[in-house]
């Protein structure tokens, strides 16, 4: 069965966005990406990059981990915001919304559906894995959904912003498993744990 993966960047003191919720490493972002955070994406993750990143970048490899990516109406407004319609034009492309009644890009599948129904059915069907890339709102919603939390951390605080899960997660401790792990030079780690796989 696919697993759905919470693939998504963190400062240390867990927040995946400023108070703002806009991109961190977008411009006028909080957090420049450094070159060895960026050549391991595009060695290890390169299906994870958006598609102006790839052409920009001259990557055409295929995606190793994922071939679908969800995300919630929030999270996809930082793109359109920048003038950007599909992000991961790569990737079957889902949206939750129940606002946004017309899907401003052709590639991208709106779903107004309950997230935990529709990322179940989705974990059913063949294919790779799903990425759920943020935000921490759907994070939050689909907090009993997630398989595996892939963190990719940044080694910086910022005090007060997005967590991780948002701000509206319910308290429900589980245990996860740290399965593998890579320290970058630059400070910057990824972390994949999954879920079951430790002890509290």
């Amino acid at each position: 069965m696919r697993k759905l993966v919470y693939f998504i960047a963190s400062t240390l003191d867990g927040f995946i966005a400023g108070p703002d919720g806009t991109d961190p490493s977008g411009p006028g972002g909080f957090w420049t990406p450094s070159e060895d955070y960026l050549q391991h994406l595009i060695a290890e993750y390169p299906e994870t990059l958006p598609g102006l990143a790839r052409a920009a970048l001259g990557v055409t490899a295929e995606g190793r981990h994922f071939d679908t990516v969800v995300e919630g109406r929030n999270s996809y407004e930082v793109g359109l915001a920048a003038g950007v319609t599909n992000a991961y034009d790569h990737l079957r492309h889902l949206v939750f919304s129940r606002t946004l009644t017309e899907s401003p890009d052709p590639g991208v599948e709106l779903v107004a559906d309950d997230p935990v129904a529709t990322v179940r059915e989705l974990k059913r069907t063949d294919g790779k894995d799903i990425w759920l890339v943020g935000g921490g709102e759907l994070a939050g919603a689909l907090y009993g959904e997630i398989d595996r939390v892939i963190v990719k951390l940044s080694p910086l605080t910022i005090g007060t912003g997005i967590p991780l899960f948002g701000r509206t997660a319910a308290f429900a401790p589980n245990a996860w498993g740290l399965v593998d792990h890579t320290v970058l030079a630059s400070g910057a780690a990824f972390f994949t744990y999954d879920r079951g796989a430790g002890t509290p």
